[in-house]
């Protein structure tokens, strides 16, 4: 079998696991179903009504928004590493988590009945805006130089989090508390109106990416080596970073900041499916998708009648992932 049928099948065997961690995961919450009813609901032989408004007008569109989430942040890690060539690249340094999280704080002093759309809103406008200020800084000389690029993200992101911390301080008690836990990451907001958002987003970057994957993998190389063969490295980068800037946005607006997905995922995905661009997104997307899936699975059920918030856990397991990796360095 040839490297591409390798690579293949191994993308189809996580396309399956993809599709049971979705099917399985439909089992558990705080309304414990069982598999038995989650397969007759699925086959149209639903016992009682309230299980098929469980399953499909909760359930579904979480674990759906859970896969999307993990799809978009390891994809977007894989791409932006990739683009950098720095192995500890990863989508929030542009600041998105900042600007978003600013955005979102701002929406808390609209009316109450305008939140519900003005919070996913505004800190979707937030991300695009530190992503703005990252390249406007960079614009020039400065933008050739990579480093540059994630420093410039770094202090976009501690200046506007200081704004939001400081719109806090002197906020309403209870707005303050729900936008700290949003921003603590949480699949809670899913449904379908979400997702009828974040589903183009992520589909639109994703054909970009794959589109210009051959010249993506040119950059692997060096830039001096990708303008010999024809790239035009400014603008291909540029481009790049915006796929990666909309799919980190359009998840940040609606599931807050779930960090180290973008940066552990494609770590783990790499020595099994290589650095090329389109296999690396692919399969980063999917590992990605399918343990975000889980991890949300984890924040629903492990505290009894509580949720504890996403990004909590990952950020967990990111920190003793990468604490054994550099053990083992």
């Amino acid at each position: 079998m040839t490297n591409q049928g390798k690579s293949l099948s191994k993308i189809g065997i996580l396309i399956i696991l993809v599709m049971f961690s979705i099917l399985l995961s439909m089992g558990f919450g705080t309304a414990e179903l069982g598999y038995q009813k989650v397969w007759q609901c699925l086959t149209d032989e639903c016992q009682r009504p309230i299980y098929q408004t469980i399953l499909w007008d909760i359930r579904f569109p979480r674990v759906l928004m859970g896969f999307l989430a993990g799809f978009a942040l390891a994809a977007a890690g894989a791409l932006m590493q990739n683009v950098t060539r720095n192995p500890l690249a990863d989508p929030y340094l542009f600041g998105i988590v900042a600007g978003a999280g600013l955005g979102a704080t701002l929406s808390g002093l609209l009316p109450q009945h305008l939140q519900a759309i003005s919070l996913p809103l505004a800190a979707f406008i937030g991300a695009l805006f530190a992503v703005s200020i990252v390249v406007v800084v960079l614009m020039g000389n400065n933008w050739r130089r990579v480093e540059h690029l994630l420093l410039a993200g770094v202090a976009v992101s501690f200046l506007l989090s200081a704004f939001t911390s400081f719109i806090l301080y002197f906020g309403e008690a209870f707005a303050s508390n729900r936008v700290i836990f949003w921003m603590m990451g949480s699949l809670a907001r899913a449904d379908y109106y979400a997702l009828s958002w974040v589903i183009p987003v992520i589909c639109i970057c994703l054909i970009l990416a794959l589109v210009f994957a051959r010249q993506l993998d040119a950059l692997l190389l060096s830039d001096e080596s990708a303008r010999t063969l024809g790239v035009n490295v400014d603008k291909l980068r540029l481009l790049a970073l915006i796929v990666c800037a909309a799919m980190t946005a359009v998840i940040v607006s609606y599931c807050g900041g779930i960090g180290f997905v973008g940066l552990m995922i494609p770590h783990i995905v790499r020595p099994f499916f290589g650095l090329t661009t389109a296999k690396l997104l692919l399969s980063s997307g999917l590992v990605g998708g399918c343990f975000l899936i889980w991890v949300d699975v984890v924040a629903r059920t492990i505290v009894p009648g509580q949720e504890i918030p996403i990004g909590v856990i990952t950020s967990v397991i990111g920190s003793l992932f990468f604490l054994f990796i550099m053990r083992k360095v």
